[in-house]
C-alpha cells in the first residue's frame, strides 16, 4: 500500500479537513452512506466511474478517520455494510452546505470548468 514520504501539514482546520476528505469520491461516499446506501455494491452503482479498488481504499481511509464504521456479517458469502459514525454524522450539514453552494452557482461553475477543460483562457 502507498506510504507517504512527506508528513502532511496539519496546522489548521482547513489542513485537517483536507487530509480527511481528500479523495475524489470521499464526499460522495459519505453522502450516499448517509442516504442509506450501505453495501459496497450499492455504493459502486451510485458511483459507476470509480473502480471497486479505489472505493475500497477510500472507504478504508474514511474508516481509519472514524467517519464510517464497517460491519462484517459472519455469513457465506460475506456481507459488508457501512454506516456513518456519530463523528461522521457531524460532516453531513457541511457536505449539504457545499452541495447547496454548488447548486446555487451551478451555471457559473459549469462554465468555468468547461472553459478550463477546453483550454480556453
Amino acid at each position: 500500500m502507498y506510504e507517504r514520504k512527506i508528513l502532511p501539514n496539519l496546522n489548521c482546520g482547513l489542513d485537517l479537513i483536507g487530509e480527511v476528505l481528500y479523495g475524489k469520491w470521499k464526499i460522495r461516499l459519505l453522502w450516499f452512506i448517509h442516504q442509506g446506501h450501505q453495501r459496497p455494491s450499492e455504493l459502486q452503482r451510485k458511483i459507476p466511474d470509480a473502480t471497486r479498488r479505489v472505493l475500497n481504499i477510500q472507504l478504508k481511509e474514511l474508516e481509519d478517520h472514524e467517519l464510517v464504521a464497517k460491519k462484517i456479517y459472519p455469513v457465506v458469502p460475506p456481507k459488508v455494510e457501512y454506516s456513518l459514525t456519530d463523528f461522521g454524522q457531524t460532516l453531513i450539514p457541511v457536505i449539504a452546505a457545499l452541495g447547496n453552494w454548488g447548486d446555487a452557482h451551478e451555471e457559473h461553475l459549469r462554465s468555468v470548468i468547461l472553459k478550463r477543460l477546453n483550454g480556453e483562457n
